[in-house]
């Protein structure tokens, strides 16, 4: 899937713009389900993780940022999105449907898509912004950050206040620019 720039777009940035859903606590998957057969573009990242009980474990798909959908477009159709049980609010900034970065969007998609492990990580607002240059991550920007001995990725999504993790092999990184990483992916951004 490619993301596109408002330039891109031509002016219909709203039309193909990724928002993020508030949810009933373990709703995710059901709404994500309803949305998409309501026929709306929908992402849910999803994570595995093993869980034990008493009498057995088993390895469960949970979502990556509990209690968000992410839904590109379509508020044309609001009614439809906000009667769709289990949908709590629309996230927003400034009483308007908040904007998921494009670039945001695809760092998350490429860690769930092609990590080897991923999870949700603590929300982070400051470390070294990096990119990977190459691997299956290539391209993927975020945190780098240290946890025991293994380097990991952080992709944070700033509306939600959220973030996912995936182990990197440090030398296959480069530090960036935070500011500059945005604009190389969306020009439209020096404006902004």
């Amino acid at each position: 899937m490619s993301f596109r720039s408002d330039e891109q777009i031509g002016g219909h940035a709203e039309e193909f713009a990724w928002h993020a859903l508030y949810t009933r606590h373990q709703h995710e998957k059901a709404i994500a389900h309803a949305l998409s057969y309501k026929g709306f573009e929908v992402f849910l990242p999803l994570y595995s993780a093993a869980h034990r009980w008493k009498d057995r474990s088993k390895e469960l798909l949970l979502p990556l940022f509990p209690c968000y959908v992410f839904l590109r477009g379509g508020l044309e159709r609001r009614l439809d999105i906000m009667t769709t049980p289990g949908i709590h609010m629309m996230v927003t900034s400034g009483g308007n449907p908040a904007v998921v970065p494009d670039e945001e969007m695809y760092a998350v998609r490429q860690l769930v898509e092609k990590a080897q492990r991923v999870e949700p990580h603590p929300f982070l607002t400051s470390g070294d912004w990096v990119r990977v240059k190459f691997g299956p991550l290539m391209g993927a920007e975020g945190v780098l950050v240290r946890k025991k001995n293994l380097f990991r990725l952080v992709v944070s999504l700033e509306i939600l206040g959220r973030s996912a993790a995936a182990e990197v092999d440090v030398s296959m990184v480069e530090r960036i620019n935070p500011r500059q990483a945005r604009l190389l992916l969306c020009p439209s951004a020096a404006v902004a």
